[in-house]
């Protein structure tokens, strides 16, 4: 066929030079056409897969991962359980839900559920979730103790101002300027307290979002304002976090029993043995974390008592059993005391209890 038409071209380039252009023109265009068709149909079909695939082929920001597991302090066995959450659940913006408590818990929630339907063996399943909440408790206690320097003062903020050991609440006028201005505080006849120029005090006050600061200052003077007396304070540094609890709690009436433990002598060089009183009393949980918790109960037991307490949760078909520590008791109401509780040891199983109980994962 290609002889043939260079036969032709020949032909007419001798006989008939203007139709010989005219056939490679045609021929030309036709070959351009050819090549443009496959471009144009290897160009959609690539499209395709590009789009089919995008989101496959993204990849998972590893190293903004690692520097976020760094920041809160997981380890090594806890960073990659972090990974494997955000991964299983399509994040790709590790920073945006690492640092938002409600999304985090949307993801850890989601995993927690997925342990409980795949794995093979109970005894998997609580070594997963165990891990699991290790990663989010670690987090939970690096938020809550990062303190935000930057101004969290405001005007009509509550506070309390600490002069010499005593408290007084105060009420927070203006935050303008390096100073701070509250009202005088009043003793409890009404009379207003005075306090010489130069006085070292403590002011200390909850943020807008909950978080507990205080900062030492200096009385600069007192003056008059549309609120009447009040204290110009310098402050001498900026504020820093107050001690906050340690773990997430949750308040919720849980039904429970506890036991005494007493201690008996050990024989020489042993270690005394506990020994569980075989009286019964019951009560009910409130305030539960997995350090500790409180019980309300009609037979308190003294502060320093150790107790052997079992919670029946809605969480676990059977009780789970934990041994604590009474630390101090208030009375509530005529009949009623409230003991607040250290945990001494949490089995793996309860534990995984309390905290799914406490992040509320194993609600529906």
């Amino acid at each position: 066929m290609a002889l043939y038409l260079l036969q032709d071209i020949q032909y007419f380039k001798e006989d008939n030079p203007v139709a010989a252009m005219i056939l490679l023109i045609g021929l030309g265009a036709v070959i351009i056409v050819f090549f443009v068709g496959n471009l144009i149909r290897n160009g959609v079909n690539s499209g395709r897969v590009r789009r089919g695939t995008g989101s496959a082929s993204r990849r998972f920001p590893v190293f903004a991962l690692h520097r976020i597991g760094r920041s809160y302090g997981l380890n090594g066995e806890q960073l990659k359980t972090l990974e494997y959450v955000l991964k299983t659940n399509g994040v790709t913006d590790p920073d945006r839900v690492v640092n938002n408590p409600a999304l985090l818990d949307k993801q850890f929630k989601r995993t927690y559920k997925q342990i409980e339907r795949s794995s093979g063996s109970d005894e998997e399943a609580q070594q997963k979730l165990a891990l699991l909440f290790s990663v989010r408790n670690t987090i939970e206690v690096a938020q809550n103790t990062s303190a935000d320097t930057t101004q969290q003062l405001s005007a009509n903020m509550e506070a309390v101002l600490t002069v010499n050991q005593e408290s007084y609440p105060v009420k927070v006028i203006s935050t303008k300027g390096e100073t701070v201005l509250v009202n005088c505080p009043r003793n409890s006849i009404g009379s207003l307290i005075r306090f010489p120029k130069g006085t070292r005090l403590n002011l200390s006050f909850f943020s807008k979002t909950n978080k507990g600061f205080s900062f030492n200052c200096q009385l600069i003077d007192t003056t008059d304002t549309t609120f009447g007396p009040a204290l110009q304070l310098a402050p001498v540094e900026k504020p820093k976090a107050m001690t906050q609890r340690r773990f997430r709690r949750r308040q919720a009436i849980i039904p429970c029993a506890y036991n005494l433990i007493r201690i008996e002598e050990g024989k020489g060089k042993k270690p005394g043995k506990m020994v569980v009183e075989p009286r019964r009393i019951e009560g009910e949980a409130t305030d539960i974390s997995i350090g500790g918790c409180s019980v309300k109960a009609g037979t308190p037991a003294s502060p320093g008592a150790r107790l052997k307490i079992e919670f029946n949760c809605p969480q676990s078909p059977v009780p789970i059993a934990v041994l604590g520590q009474v630390l101090r008791i208030n009375r509530s109401g005529l009949a009623k005391t409230i003991m607040h509780i250290k945990f001494l040891k949490v089995p793996r199983k309860a534990m995984n209890v309390i905290n799914s109980l406490v992040f509320e994962y194993s609600d529906d």
